[in-house]
Order: C-alpha cells, then structure tokens, then sequence
C-alpha cells in the first residue's frame, strides 16, 4: 500500500462517519451504520469481540492503519496538519516518546471507566471527541445550508428537500466541542499528531501492538544519506534520522516518508529479525502498566419549534424543562447504569434523533450523555433511529413491537398547572394524544358527570414516550410531565 490509497480510504472513511452524525433522514445509517461501530471504543463497550480481534489483526499486520485510515479524529488531525504545512513545508522534528504521559493517560481512562467516571473518559475518547465536533458544530452548518437549499427548491416550485429545525441542544457541550477542536488544531497544526501519541488512549494501545506489526516502514541504511528529510515530514515525530530508528509504537503509517525519501531508503516492508529485536525492546515497566490496562479495560442556536398545538388555550410560549427526580434514559437503554457503563457520549443518537427529544446530559454523572426530555417534542413509539444508529450497545437494538412493551417512565399529572383547573376551560390533550391510552378523562366531581373533566392515568400502561408532557398547551410548565425509570420495565 501507498500513501495515495492510504489517503484515498482515509477520506472515504472520514466523509462516509462524519454523514452518519449529519444525516438527519437515516439513509446514510442503513448503508454506512457500521462504520461507527468498528471503532475501537465503542466496539470494546460493545463486547463486539469479532470487531476488536480484526482490528488487533489489522494492527499486528500493518500497524497503527486504524489510526491513519478508519478513526475519523486522526483524519481530521491530518487535514490540520496538511493545512499547517501549507504555511511551513518540512517543519516537523523528532521528539523523544513520552512514556510517563502516554501510559498515565491510558490507566486514567482505564480507571475512570472501572470506576465509573464516564464524563472524564469521553473527553479524551477519540471517537467521542469527534461526535462532539460532528454534532454540535457541523450539523447546525449543515442543517442551515439544507434549509436555504430548501427554501431556494421551494421558489422553483420543487420540493424535493424540506426545512428541518436547527437548534443548540447543549450549551455546556457545545463549549467543550470548541475548545476540544481548538485544542486539536493547534496541536496539529504545530506538530502533526501530538494528540495520538500522548493523549489519545486508543493510540496508546494500539502503539504497543504496533510494535510487533509484520510490515513496517524500514530504513535502508545502506542508501540513507541523513539527510533528514523523512524526520522533517513526520507527523509523529517518531524518525530519528541520526540513528535510522523508527519509534513503531507512535508510527502511524502514514506512509509520508516513503514519498519524501528522494533515495528510496524507506520501503514499507515486513520486518527482519534485527529490527523486531530493536522493536521490542520497550521498557518493562511500560509494558506491565499496558497489560494491565488492557486488563482492567477487558473487565470493564436555536430557533423555538412551530408545535402544531390541540389546545389553543393557552399562550404559546417556550417550555420549561421539569425538574424530574429520575432522569429518562432512551428507549433500548434498559437503565441508567447499562447507559452509564457502555455510553462514549459521542452523540451520534443525538444527531439522528427526528423527534428533538435527545441531548446531551450536564449533569457530571453523565455528562454529555443523552437523556431525553419533551419540550420539543416527544418519542413517537413508530421511531427507533437511536438503538439502530448507537455503536456500542448503550442502547440496544429495539423493534417497534419492543418499544411498544418498554416503559422509561411514566406520566404525573399536576393540577396546580393544568388549564381546567386555572382557566375553567375543556381540555384533554393529553388523553387525545396518549399513543397507549394510558390517560383517560374523568369528571372533577365524582357525584357531577357535567363537571369539567380532568386526566386520570393507568401507571401500568404508561411507557413514558412523553406525548401527553410535549402536548399540554399549560405553558411555560406542562400540567402532566414523565419521571424516568432507573431501570426499564416491560408492560
């Protein structure tokens, strides 16, 4: 292979995942849906062991080739750098591996996922962070220019594409999408891939395997003239042109030597028995601290939308999101915790959510995890785009005949907000709009059928899909709202 079809894969696979978190009629994901689950990570939460084995194949056979062709954040890390050396041609040096930082990083992810403390862990996942930046800085780019193609069909008297809503759905996670992109341009910027060679727990892993790959960029010793040419173009900083050794734990085979070396000194090539020595020469203690981290990790914007109300009584103004005692988790998930455990927060069910119901958690226990809330709309039980999109299990492929038996939640009504009992007014939008037909009204006096009637509601047949919570004309706070299930139960 050639650094040519290496960047031709690595921008398909990049265009191919950054369409599934822009693709808002789930076209994309029935083709391409399972380019996001042969990522590292989220296949590892998944325990999808055939994925984790081909790419731990891959790796022992030709290196860190995930890193460079399939995982989208070193791509994009690519594209900054190509773009910085526009500006400064041969402007990369070899630097000495950061052992201590690279393996602390690794056994602090490894512990924050043992433990719990998913928000840290998400925040340096590679796949995570590139959900990030999809999500809540190209969609909206996207989202608007569809509008405008939309709105320019329309005056052509075409409508073969319609307006979709664009909107922040967290503010919190948008800041952390910025800096995480700054912070990613710069480093890029200035010396290629620094992010996937100290930080970058994936890189990590796969750098020690990488080690022992079978094919290698080999320098010819016997052709190289030092002239350094190979060192000044390497994004991993990892050509020591002076000793002719190549560091593979951080080589991402890129191939950019390859083209540089004006003698042809370097070959992509399976190794000799001396260099394999010299490649597995690695400290001891770097390698006890990996395995043992492999072990543990083997164990373990926005414009308000047009509501189309029944009502009509009521002012139509912005909801307010209740204050829930349990938050609800998505349809699939099964609980709070199989959500905690298995989620990377990557946001992809977020972005092929139709429904407005999904965004992402600020509270630190989950942050950046979805959660569901009604305000703009709510979980129609016909719609299961986010257990078929999510990559790793978090939440679990669901049928309509499933959803329908699932309860997330269920329904409470609160008189105090209710428009029969502050205005005096014929309601019942919540029984009219119930998919379940778990509220039905009744009259407020038990003894005066004429009297206005009020919701009464069957728990046991309740899911919690939030239609009666989204449809209440009580404004800014619905009269009857859902409080979520810690753990999912079947009706």
């Amino acid at each position: 292979m050639n650094s040519k079809i290496r960047r031709i894969l690595a921008l398909v696979f990049f265009v191919l995942i950054t369409l599934l978190f822009l693709d808002f009629t789930g076209s994309i994901h029935a083709w391409f849906g399972w380019m996001a689950k042969i990522q590292f990570l989220p296949a590892v939460l998944a325990l999808n062991f055939g994925v984790v084995i081909a790419l731990v194949l891959l790796t022992l056979l030709m290196g860190r080739i995930y890193c460079s062709v399939i995982c989208p954040l070193g791509v994009l890390q690519d594209i900054f750098g190509w773009l910085g050396k526009k500006a400064k041609k041969n402007r990369y040096t070899y630097s000495k591996p950061k052992h201590i930082l690279r393996y602390g990083m690794l056994g602090l992810f490894v512990l924050a996922m043992v433990a719990g403390f998913t928000s840290f862990a998400a925040l340096i996942a590679p796949y995570s962070a590139f959900g990030r930046i999809a999500s809540n800085l190209l969609v909206p780019v996207y989202l608007w220019g569809n509008n405008l193609l939309a709105s320019w069909a329309e005056s052509m008297e075409s409508y073969a594409f319609y307006s979709v809503d664009v909107w922040l759905k967290g503010g919190i996670t948008l800041v952390v999408a910025v800096i995480t992109l700054v912070v990613l341009v710069v480093l890029a910027w200035r010396n290629g891939r620094t992010y996937c060679n100290t930080l970058c727990p994936v890189g990590t892993v796969l750098g020690f395997l990488s080690r022992y790959s079978y094919l290698k960029p080999m320098i010819d010793t016997s052709k190289c003239n030092g002239c350094g040419l190979c060192a000044r173009n390497c994004k991993a900083s990892c050509i020591d042109s002076k000793t002719h050794q190549i560091d593979y734990s951080r080589c991402v085979v890129c191939l950019d030597c390859i083209d540089k070396c004006r003698k042809g000194a370097i070959k992509y090539v399976p190794r000799t028995q001396k260099q394999s020595a010299t490649a597995a020469s690695a400290p001891d203690q770097s390698r006890r601290a990996f395995l043992t981290a492999t072990a543990l990790m083997g164990a373990g914007i926005a414009t308000a939308q047009k509501q189309k109300m029944d009502g009509g009584y009521a002012t139509i103004i912005d909801k307010e999101i209740p204050k829930r005692k349990t938050p609800i988790t998505p349809f699939g998930s099964l609980s709070a915790k199989n959500l905690a455990q298995h989620c990377t927060a990557c946001q992809l069910c977020i972005s092929a959510c139709p429904n407005q119901v999904l965004r992402p958690s600020t509270d630190l226990n989950r942050f950046m995890q979805p959660e569901v809330q009604y305000e703009r709309g709510y979980c129609r039980p016909e719609c299961t785009r986010c257990s078929e999109v999510c990559p790793t299990g978090a939440i679990r492929p669901i049928t309509r005949e499933e959803k329908s038996s699932i309860q997330i939640g269920r329904a409470v009504w609160r008189r105090c907000h209710c428009i029969v009992h502050t205005d005096k007014v014929e309601c019942g939008n919540c029984a009219r709009h119930c998919p379940t037909g778990a509220i039905q009204m009744v009259p407020q006096k038990a003894n005066d059928p004429k009297s206005l009637k009020i919701p009464v509601i069957n728990t046991e047949r309740c899911i919690g899909c939030g239609a009666c919570e989204n449809l209440c004309p009580s404004r800014p706070f619905s009269a009857i709202h859902v409080e979520g299930h810690e753990v999912h139960k079947e009706i």
